[in-house]
């Protein structure tokens, strides 16, 4: 299934039904009350996020939601029927923004949550309300309240707790096969990723976490180069980002470190606060550097990138092929992830006190 992180629907709530204006007519009482009942409640929208979806599919060819109206009043005291409400399921991690206004209306980010989209206008009074002991006959009901109407943006940024970075062709789709269940397509050219892989990665029976990996950004991304930063929100809700750097380019012209610093300003420019997430750099294809020559240029590399760009919180290196120093990697995120998960509730009571 194509996998669709953006949509644009319309939901319309249903309209009140109307107040009536009735009196009580019966065999020997000519003149009786009034008895004319309130319209029904126009039906509302809501979202839920349903974790067995995946994708925003579905809104891309149904675009416009409508709720039914509510029921008119009737004589004989009878209220009009109520609309039954709309429930549209989107996949967790959905946020749901007004188009019109930006305004953020719901983040779903756990599974069964929900929000109101738009709700169905009251409706109208009947002649019932207006009775009193100087006016016996009203003849007054109101219409039943509209509905709101808006035009939503759907955007999905999808659940995980670390991050991929990296240019076209570094590893990062042969790293989440070395490390996890996930398959996602690897060949030698690049942009073979061109949607979003979540991969699960399991360091002991009750020790796990969740990799995003994401199309590989190339220099004047935010110009739109390359797939641009169309699938830079998918890092958003990451604790921990890994910025992949081949230390072999098949070009022998490339430079490693120009292309390391080119992601960085490209995260600067798309996000502020995902450039100042915690990033560790990752030097992978180790294995296509001879043995005797991999300290002497890792040395390089790091003293070059730390001038270039700035030094960074940890480096590691792997070849994501043979699983070289894969595994140490995967214990140090595990670690990390543990510790703040622990550090940070703490680190809020302090702030609120």
């Amino acid at each position: 299934m194509k996998f669709v992180d953006e949509a644009t629907i319309e939901v319309h709530a249903g309209k009140g039904g109307d107040g009536i204006a009735s009196f009580r007519r019966e065999k020997f009482i000519p003149r009786g009350g009034p008895d004319g009942g309130d319209g029904g409640r126009g039906g509302s929208i809501h979202a839920v996020a349903d974790r067995n979806i995946n994708t925003l599919v579905e809104y891309r060819y149904a675009r416009i939601h409508r709720a039914r109206n509510g029921g008119k009043g009737q004589g004989s005291d009878c209220y009009g029927k109520a609309a039954d409400d709309i429930t549209l399921q989107v996949p967790v991690g959905t946020v749901i923004s007004d188009l019109a206004s930006g305004e953020v209306i719901a983040d779903l980010s756990a599974d069964g949550q929900a929000a109101v989209l738009v709700k169905g206008g009251q409706g109208g009074l009947g002649n019932i309300h207006f009775k009193s002991s100087t006016n016996r006959a009203p003849r007054q009901c109101t219409p039943g309240e509209p509905g709101e109407n808006r035009t939503l943006k759907l955007e999905l940024k999808v659940l995980a707790d670390v991050g991929l970075l990296g240019l076209p062709n570094a590893g990062k789709s042969t790293f989440i096969r070395s490390v996890s269940a996930a398959r996602p397509k690897v060949a030698d050219y690049p942009f073979t990723t061109l949607h979003p892989n979540l991969g699960v990665v399991r360091v002991d029976d009750n020790r796990s976490f969740v990799v995003a990996d994401i199309p590989g950004l190339i220099e004047g991304a935010a110009e739109g180069a390359g797939l641009g930063h169309q699938f830079l929100r998918h890092l958003q809700r990451t604790r921990l980002l890994l910025h992949l750097v081949d230390l072999a380019p098949l070009d022998d012209g490339a430079d490693p470190v120009h292309g390391a610093r080119a992601i960085v300003e490209e995260l600067r420019k798309y996000d502020e606060s995902l450039y100042r997430k915690p990033r560790w750099l990752v030097l992978n294809k180790a294995d296509l550097i001879a043995p005797e020559d991999r300290e002497e240029k890792v040395r390089a590399f790091l003293s070059e990138y730390a001038r270039a760009v700035a030094a960074p919180e940890k480096s590691f290196i792997i070849s994501a092929l043979t699983g070289e120093g894969c595994r140490a990697l995967t214990y140090a995120i595990m670690e990390h992830l543990e510790h703040h998960a622990r550090v940070e509730p703490a680190e809020a009571a302090d702030d609120a006190e």
